[in-house]
């Protein structure tokens, strides 16, 4: 049977030779691509069905190489062929050297800026954590001391600490439980809340006390130690002698002359005076051995104080007051050197040349 013309495959009109080539044209066959002569379709030859094959992963392409490289090198992807079809090229992705400098420069300064971030907050965090360790302690404080003063405050004001003791000490001529029973309005009043002003204007009714000290002794207790008037002589008074101290205060009075203690004649014998004034001062700085030989003190003025002294009958003329420590040395050992069976005149006025005379 004749072929129609135009139906068959690869043929064109007037030419017994595949299309494409004109003559024996050469077709790629197989993978490798070898050439070789196509053989001609057998006419009776059923086209063959093609079963599609599993396509193979594409490789990733391959990174580009610098410049230098060998000749002939593949600087792009590698074609990946499919069977029955023409290779398909993936085009090679640029790197921008500018751009890759510009990314790193951004990553340098974000990490920069972190960093940063990081320093500040461990910053704050110290500087908070100093602040707060302050703050607690200086609360802490305040709260210890709030209650410290509470509890001293408590205590002290309670009927705990509230005076039921009262010793006196230091009297000779007073009775202790007389001034322990003029200060009984203050028991039972809490040690802190003492009214020292009522315990001064309570003690001043005794005249004998020249001065007072306070002790507490907790939980109960009040020690009032006192320092009593010492006489230094007597004045007389009318038909009286009154013992007086150093500041005319008198300590005692008698319808006789007291023994053991010098007379005074020393005008009124006025506290505001002052020949009483040089009196007191000179009998004061005398010791006690001698102060306890006087007979009588006189003086018209601060500096014509004069004393006899008893048994011996020697006469003393002191002058004033000043130095009478050095004058009390001098008349002791003038004394000593002269005959006691004898009355003598020592002026020690003027200590540095003391003047003996016999009476």
């Amino acid at each position: 049977m004749k072929r129609p013309e135009g139906f068959d495959r690869g043929r064109q009109p007037g030419s017994g030779s595949p299309s494409g080539s004109g003559s024996a044209a050469s077709r790629p066959a197989g993978r490798g691509g070898a050439t070789g002569p196509a053989a001609p379709p057998s006419p009776s030859a059923a086209p063959e069905a093609r079963t599609p094959r599993p396509s193979r992963p594409r490789s990733r392409p391959s990174p580009p190489e610098p410049d230098g490289a060998a000749h002939g090198s593949t600087t792009g992807p590698v074609p990946l062929p499919r069977r029955g079809s023409r290779p398909r090229l993936i085009p090679a992705r640029s790197i921008d050297p500018v751009e890759q400098a510009r990314r790193r420069a951004d990553h340098l300064e974000r990490s920069a800026a972190r960093a940063a971030r990081r320093a500040e907050r461990a910053e704050a965090r110290r500087f908070t954590r100093r602040s707060r360790r302050r703050r607690l302690l200086t609360w802490g404080s305040v709260a210890v001391l709030t209650a410290l003063l509470a509890t001293v405050v408590a205590v002290t004001l309670s009927p705990l600490m509230a005076l039921t003791d009262i010793r006196v000490t230091g009297t000779v001529r007073l009775d202790p439980a007389a001034v322990g029973g003029a200060l009984d309005r203050h028991r039972d009043t809490p040690l802190a809340l003492l009214d020292e002003g009522g315990i001064r204007s309570d003690l001043e009714e005794f005249a004998l006390i020249r001065s007072y000290s306070l002790e507490v002794v907790p939980p109960h207790s009040l020690v009032v130690r006192i320092v009593e008037r010492a006489p230094i002589g007597a004045v007389e008074r009318g038909e009286a002698f009154d013992l007086v101290d150093a500041a005319g205060v008198v300590v005692e009075s008698s319808p006789e002359r007291p023994t053991g203690v010098p007379l005074i004649r020393a005008g009124e014998a006025d506290p505001d005076e002052a020949a009483f004034r040089s009196v007191a001062e000179v009998l004061d700085a005398l010791p006690d051995e001698l102060a306890s030989r006087v007979d009588v003190v006189t003086a018209s003025t601060r500096d014509d104080v004069a004393f006899t002294i008893r048994d011996l009958g020697h006469r003393v003329v002191w002058g004033s007051a000043e130095r009478s420590a050095f004058k009390t040395r001098v008349l002791e050992a003038a004394i000593a050197v002269n005959d006691p069976a004898v009355s003598w005149q020592f002026d020690v006025s003027a200590p540095d040349s003391v003047i003996v005379r016999r009476l």
